[in-house]
């Protein structure tokens, strides 16, 4: 049997050489490759200001550093039903596990759904800041930041159409006027486990990877994502073809952009969207934090894929051979009516003290199907 092929390394594409019409082909083919076979890029030369860069860095660190612990629970996700907030440690679950991360949730600026809106407008929504008087540049940087990425992610995605031979325009149609985009900043702190030993069998590799679990494997939810890695700590890995994690070290000046479900489901498989997991770093490594911010999607669109062509799902085709999926699908057809439905359930699956306090009838649902899943 041929041996499969896949990626042992993530691929580094400049933005500044989608700007320059004479590289911009050389561009659109290498964002083609990276869409079809990783699902997972370093994106640097992005234009963000230095200065930015490390203003956010800071104010990340001392949030979970230097903010009391009272005005985290004056600001805690659990108060609100938008799932915007403060998340204390190990208050969030993947694949069933336990994450060990402590983390403040983020979004553009929202105004409070309207009394007759959908149940899911309810994820529509101010933040929940810190206070100026222990943090106070905290939102003014945040807020430039989540701006200029709202840009870069929506210049991203035009790219992504015509890496595909689409219009750039194509994927427009899906975004809200006011769209709005999230943030996380996230701690990571060390954990006391030992290197897995050589030869290990796989119960044991599986009980270190649950202890070392940062965020455990999944796949990012909406189209595209860019984690700055805020730390030097390695962590983040991604998992290709045959199964194995590729770590994805931090390099400064990058962003780690992820291809997200919604733009897998979008394009009829053709981009990648690639599962991957953060592990926890271990004691006298130093916490690892970091800062991902997702680009929405209108929660009231319907994820029907798009046309696309003849020639590209051929490519498409070959790329599925060589793809793992061995996580949940969030945008299986027909079993949401909308975007904002999945995502609502995501978030009360995530978070279920939010879901106990907001959304009681749907942690139940969600209760009484794992419960179903687990006896068959």
């Amino acid at each position: 049997m041929a041996e499969t092929k896949t990626f042992t390394t993530l691929p580094i594409l400049p933005l500044s050489q989608a700007l320059d019409p004479a590289t911009k082909p050389h561009f659109l083919a290498d964002l083609r490759s990276a869409l079809l076979n990783v699902g997972f890029l370093y994106l640097s030369e992005t234009g963000l200001p230095e200065q930015l860069v490390k203003d956010v860095i800071t104010e990340c660190t001392d949030f979970f550093e230097k903010l009391p612990q009272g005005e985290k629970e004056r600001i805690e996700m659990k108060n609100e039903k938008s799932f915007l907030g403060w998340s204390r440690l190990d208050n969030e679950t993947t694949a069933f596990n336990t994450d060990h991360r402590e983390q403040l949730d983020l979004s553009t600026p929202q105004p409070l759904p309207g009394p007759t809106a959908p149940l899911y407008h309810n994820l529509l929504a101010p933040n929940q800041w810190p206070s100026t008087t222990h943090l106070p540049t905290f939102r003014r940087v945040y807020e430039e930041y989540m701006g200029r990425m709202s840009k870069i992610s929506t210049l991203f995605t035009s790219l992504i159409a015509e890496a595909i031979d689409l219009p750039s325009t194509a994927f427009e149609k899906f975004f809200d006027k006011d769209q709005q985009h999230k943030l996380k900043i996230v701690k990571y702190p060390e954990v006391d486990v030992p290197e897995l030993a050589a030869g290990a069998s796989e119960v044991e590799r599986k009980k270190w990877e649950i202890k070392r679990q940062g965020v455990g494997p999944h796949k990012d939810s909406m189209l595209t994502s860019y984690l700055l890695q805020a730390s030097d700590q390695p962590g983040l890995q991604a998992q290709n073809a045959r199964g194995e994690w590729v770590d994805c070290k931090p390099i400064a000046g990058t962003l780690v952009v992820a291809i997200g479900q919604g733009m897998e489901a979008l394009t009829d498989g053709v981009c990648a969207s690639t599962t991957h997991r953060v592990l926890s770093p271990r004691k006298g490594e130093g916490a690892r934090y970091s800062v991902p911010f997702f680009q929405g999607v209108s929660y009231d669109a319907q994820f029907e894929a798009m046309d696309l062509p003849s020639s590209v799902r051929k490519l498409r085709d070959e790329a599925r051979k060589a793809r793992k999926d061995d996580v949940e699908f969030t945008f299986v057809k027909g079993r949401w009516g909308h975007l904002g439905e999945a995502t609502l359930m995501n978030r009360v699956k995530s978070h279920p003290d939010v879901g106990e306090r907001w959304y009681p009838e749907l942690l139940a649902q969600l209760r009484a199907q794992q419960a179903a899943v687990a006896k068959a």
